[in-house]
């Protein structure tokens, strides 16, 4: 595999507020390089799966780990979830919810249907950042994933 195909950060962020704070804290723990940012579920599930305008993509190359938003556009976050998990070769890819979200429904659903974590998103800019980089660090860094 070469470099050009290596993504190891999958970020799905509809909201580009902060979808640049997660890049600018992925950026300064040096995880950058290797950032795709979507803006929505379509635009993920075609990604994955190499449709849309990701065809042709190499749908063997998995991202280390996907960062996941729930409340998105055209596919919601629980459905992009319930699809990869769906499919065999990319049910294993690890998957992080990282939301908004409070309630205790998205979080119940998000396990049952496999996500490997789920955080809520700090309010404060310095929590944020320090939580994706923690996220970024755990899921590039020390995971050991073979996609």
């Amino acid at each position: 595999m070469t470099k050009d195909n290596i993504v190891e950060i999958l970020l799905v962020e509809d909201n580009k507020h902060d979808a640049e704070l997660a890049i600018l804290a992925l950026k300064e723990a040096k995880l950058f390089n290797n950032v795709v940012w979507l803006k929505d579920g379509k635009e993920a599930l075609d990604f994955l799966f190499g449709d849309g305008q990701f065809k042709g993509r190499d749908i063997n190359h998995h991202p280390k780990v996907i960062l996941l938003d729930l409340k998105m556009p055209k596919v919601d976050g629980l459905e992009v979830l319930r699809e990869i998990r769906a499919h065999k070769n990319t049910r294993k890819i690890p998957v992080v919810i990282l939301t908004s979200s409070r309630e205790d429904q998205d979080i119940v659903i998000s396990y049952e249907l496999g996500v490997n974590s789920f955080i809520v998103k700090p309010v404060d800019f310095d929590q944020f950042t320090r939580c994706v980089k923690e996220i970024g660090y755990y899921w590039a860094l020390i995971n050991q994933y073979s996609g």
